[in-house]
């Protein structure tokens, strides 16, 4: 079972961009939240050469890593065709605007 931990406020999360949550001795997560304010978290590194995918541009559900311009999407994490490779999704939840992450 995971331990959900709150990181941070919806409004700390810039429509249409994201947020990072820097982990010591962990891979980085970026919290991205949609024009429609759906929120998704994704390990911070493209699988293609590990760009910062919370620097890319956030496009309905998709990210666009800002190296090599590859699609990712927010929901799954998984490179969209006809790229390959997977960023790692990590659960979410939001509760009276307070994000919370399912961090084990």
């Amino acid at each position: 079972m995971s331990n959900w931990k709150a990181v941070c406020q919806l409004a700390d999360i810039p429509s249409q961009g994201a947020r990072v949550l820097k982990r010591e001795g962990k891979l980085d997560i970026a919290i991205f939240r949609t024009a429609d304010d759906q929120l998704f978290a994704l390990h911070d590194k493209c699988p293609h050469k590990g760009g910062p995918l919370s620097q890319g541009i956030v496009s309905g559900r998709t990210v666009t890593c800002p190296l090599h311009n590859w699609n990712i999407d927010l929901a799954t994490g998984e490179a969209c065709a006809p790229d390959e490779g997977c960023a790692g999704h990590i659960a979410l939840k939001q509760e009276a605007g307070t994000v919370y992450l399912a961090l084990d």
